[in-house]
């Protein structure tokens, strides 16, 4: 199995990280506005993934797993791109001075594939705009976020 992992340091408290984690609200101010369901333990979470005409181009569900208030959440992929089933999101994170260091991991993929690479550098730019939403307020979650390539 395989892992993409990312590391950043966020000048907000640990209980700030964890909120935009476990909340729907949260959730849709970094990663992707159209975020909707119940995010606690055995809740199911939607996310859809637009392109600014309103064309759906994703959508995936998760449950979230593991709570650990301030320290670490999980979340499983239910229900989305055949690569992404199954595979798991985890948040990990403490408090160092003024800052909280997260390393963020979606793990299990089985193959090295070309969509994993597109998802790994996906993943570091919906980082930094968890980072952006706790630091200034404002997050790029979709479809505000940053375009990388031809597949969003």
């Amino acid at each position: 199995m395989l892992d993409i992992v990312h590391r950043v340091g966020i000048r907000a408290p640990a209980s700030k990280v964890f909120d935009a984690v476990t909340t729907t609200e949260g959730v849709g101010g970094w990663w992707t506005r159209s975020t909707t369901g119940t995010a606690e333990i055995g809740g199911k979470v939607n996310v859809r993934f637009l392109r600014d005409d309103g064309e759906e181009i994703g959508q995936m569900d998760f449950e979230m797993t593991t709570q650990v208030p301030n320290r670490e959440v999980q979340w499983r992929i239910l229900a989305g791109p055949p690569e992404w089933i199954g595979t798991d999101i985890t948040f990990h994170f403490e408090e160092d001075g003024d800052m909280t260091i997260l390393i963020f991991g979606h793990r299990g993929w089985k193959e090295p594939v070309e969509f994993m690479a597109h998802c790994s550098m996906k993943w570091a730019v919906f980082m930094l705009s968890l980072r952006d939403m706790l630091e200034t307020g404002e997050g790029r979650p979709s479809p505000d976020d940053m375009k990388i390539d031809n597949w969003n």
